[in-house]
């Protein structure tokens, strides 16, 4: 038995915010115009509504596809509160009486869930398993800036941009998942955090913003190397050339182009959604698979803070 993913949903805010407006919109520090563009290629990003949670945006995506499912699984970066897990607010707003439980790895966070769903369903446990993810990491955006230096600190969350995504998969006897492997450099952690609720510092709101050093998180990456991603093709003897789509996450087009130098990825064979997306977080993966068809071979490349790498080969 294979677990094989058989539909692939997402949901957008309809509100957004231009690069020129997030720089219009930081108050105190006033950054070189154009900035935010010219280093990261974004354009624009999604913002949720004022009184949409991430577990919303989850449930926006996930509707059309709950119907059956004998497990559910949110596997976000983002949350609604500390506890319960935001599965069972998600379950709740879908009319679910399934098992629940939240995965959580940063920006891998949602194809870790697709990792779990996939070993429960090869061992047996379940047939038919709901993965979701709410990102509204605009919650965590620093929009007054003392100075340069805390602009470049804060300059990580510029990037993100708020989301919603759904994959199910289930059990099928011939086709799916075929390939996956995943990595860990877990002594760079605390180049980028979002500090705030956690036991260290529980209640300080200066420990609600998303803050990271976007050139020490590139280089973690470059030390840990492509080799994860490379092994996959050695390992299964294929090619780029023989996957419809390759799935990459995007943070920012300079550091999407080194990764697709470095792995020699065929450029028809991307999608690249971060100009008009931004970092939709774990939501980006899936944002890309949406332009996949079934039947068709596709590649799942990830990476997330703490830092971690994936890669998941399938046939859907």
């Amino acid at each position: 038995m294979k677990a094989r993913i058989t539909e692939i949903s997402t949901y957008l805010p309809a509100a957004t915010l231009t690069s020129d407006d997030v720089e219009r919109r930081i108050e105190g520090y006033r950054p070189p115009r154009g900035i935010v563009e010219r280093m990261t290629g974004i354009r624009r990003r999604h913002v949720a509504a004022d009184d949409q949670q991430a577990s919303d945006l989850a449930v926006e995506a996930a509707r059309e596809l709950a119907s059956g499912v004998d497990l559910l699984i949110f596997a976000s970066a983002s949350q609604d509160l500390v506890e319960p897990a935001t599965a069972h607010i998600v379950a709740a707003k879908l009319g679910l009486s399934c098992p629940v439980f939240d995965v959580k790895n940063a920006c891998n966070s949602l194809l870790n869930g697709i990792q779990v769903a996939e070993g429960l369903i090869v061992s047996g446990s379940y047939l038919r398993v709901l993965v979701c993810t709410g990102e509204t990491p605009s919650r965590a955006i620093r929009w007054w800036v003392r100075d340069r230096a805390q602009f470049v600190d804060a300059f990580a969350g510029y990037t993100l941009s708020d989301a919603g995504a759904a994959v199910l998969v289930e059990a099928d006897p011939s086709r799916g998942i075929f390939y996956r492997d995943f990595s860990a450099d877990s002594t760079a952690w605390a180049i980028g955090t979002l500090p705030g609720g956690g036991s260290m510092h529980p209640r300080d709101p200066e420990y609600g913003y998303f803050r990271g050093d976007g050139r020490r998180l590139k280089e973690a990456f470059e030390l840990v190397g492509p080799d994860l991603y490379l092994n996959a093709l050695k390992r299964t003897g294929l090619t780029w050339d023989d996957f419809d789509l390759v799935a990459v996450h995007q943070v920012a087009l300079p550091y999407l182009d080194v990764l697709v130098r470095a792995l020699d990825i065929p450029q028809d064979r991307l999608v690249v959604t971060l100009p008009e997306h931004g970092n939709c977080a774990s939501a980006t993966l899936p944002l890309q698979l949406m332009h996949a068809r079934k039947g068709e071979r596709v590649a799942m490349l990830g990476l997330g803070g703490g830092i971690s790498l994936g890669i998941m080969l399938a046939d859907l």
